[in-house]
């Protein structure tokens, strides 16, 4: 296991281009985080960077309080999982793991052990002798990460290992790549532009866009106390709802809907502030007037819906407003009705319009 920490890393290329701003993050023994954004948004630079494929053009990468910017990735100890698999394709299962104990010079009796030990853990045992060809996308994944575990390095790096596969696969995967953690036990730093991934399987999430960091928290701490507009868009499935809104002497007025809200009393910071954004998360509604206390009554025309098994998507819209709703299945509305809902004080979130910060206190 190692200590990480990045120091107001950047990455510049030569051609002027900026990936990564001012990046400041550390990492504690034996901690899973997870880099997550939209595509572009400099977390695979940040992880390359890291492994020390890329170079750092401004800042400090430390492992256990020691400067790594000039180590080549052997000597930072560093083992990878590449989004393709990687996999040597003349090579069987044995083979492939094997390789790099080889290359290192290790007896063929440790290789032995450490090949046949890292396949059980894997579940590789009977696949041995296969060629990669002769497996499925879950299977080679498995190797890949077997060849990555087999080194014993303290430093585990992912960079969108399960993107090729199903959606099966990649749930059964998340879950071994998670236990494989509890017993490897290695600091892992994994990539994905999945926050469903990000969520179930992180410790800490670091939020990027656009090369800056937006938030970095536990997975609970994202989901229900996002700093600003975009982390709160993008962590949750369906994504929140964002209503533009004015503040107004008297509540808070829908743009481009009939529709205001007396909640000057319930979230006061509002006041100093003339364009806002409403937001609130699809299951967080209860459809019908729920005739309570500190409770948003709503009313949206139904457009589209989607049943998903246990739970079913509403999509709807309130003027030129769309919104998503989360309802149970069975309780389903019509296309083309109205609807009413409700929706908790609690679950409210108002954002600056401007800057996107979050005005929950």
């Amino acid at each position: 296991m190692a200590k990480l920490k990045l120091e107001n890393v950047n990455k510049i290329y030569p051609n002027g281009f900026q990936a990564v701003y001012d990046f400041n993050l550390e990492i504690n023994e034996g901690e899973f985080i997870v880099l997550v954004g939209p595509s572009g948004c400099g977390k695979s630079t940040t992880l390359r960077m890291i492994a020390g494929l890329e170079d750092i053009t401004e800042g400090n990468f430390l492992i256990e309080e020691r400067i790594a910017n000039k180590l080549s990735p052997r000597e930072r100890g560093v083992a990878m999982v590449f989004q393709s698999y990687a996999l040597y394709p003349h090579l069987s299962v044995y083979e492939n793991m094997a390789f790099g104990l080889e290359l290192r010079g290790f007896d063929e009796d440790y290789i032995e052990d450490r090949v046949i030990h890292t396949a059980e853990i894997l579940g590789l045992s009977e696949y041995l002798d296969r060629k990669p060809r002769e497996l499925s996308g879950g299977q080679r994944q498995r190797v890949a990460v077997g060849r990555a575990i087999i080194r014993k390095a303290d430093i585990f790096l992912m960079d969108e290992p399960l993107s090729n596969l199903d959606a099966k696969q990649r749930v059964i995967m998340r879950s071994e790549i998670i236990e494989l953690h509890r017993k490897v036990g290695s600091t892992t730093i994994y990539v994905t532009h999945d926050q469903v991934e990000a969520m179930t399987m992180a410790d800490r999430i670091v939020v990027m866009k656009d090369g800056y960091i937006q938030a970095i928290g536990t997975p609970e701490e994202l989901y229900f106390k996002p700093c600003n507009a975009f982390v709160a868009g993008f962590i949750g499935e369906p994504p929140m709802n964002f209503i533009d809104s004015k503040v107004t002497g008297s509540g808070i007025q829908f743009n481009q809907a009939n529709v205001k809200l007396d909640l000057l009393n319930t979230f006061p910071v509002v006041k100093e502030y003339e364009d806002i954004q409403f937001g609130f998360r699809p299951e967080s509604i209860l459809l019908g007037h729920v005739a309570a206390e500190k409770m948003v009554h709503l009313e949206a025309e139904v457009e589209l819906t989607e049943l998903l098994g246990d739970t079913a998507n509403v999509y709807a819209n309130i003027g030129a407003h769309n919104i998503i709703l989360k309802v149970e299945p069975y309780n389903t509305p019509k296309i083309k009705r109205k609807i009413e809902f409700s929706v908790p004080y609690e679950s409210i979130y108002l954002f600056d319009k401007k800057t996107g910060r979050t005005l929950n206190v």
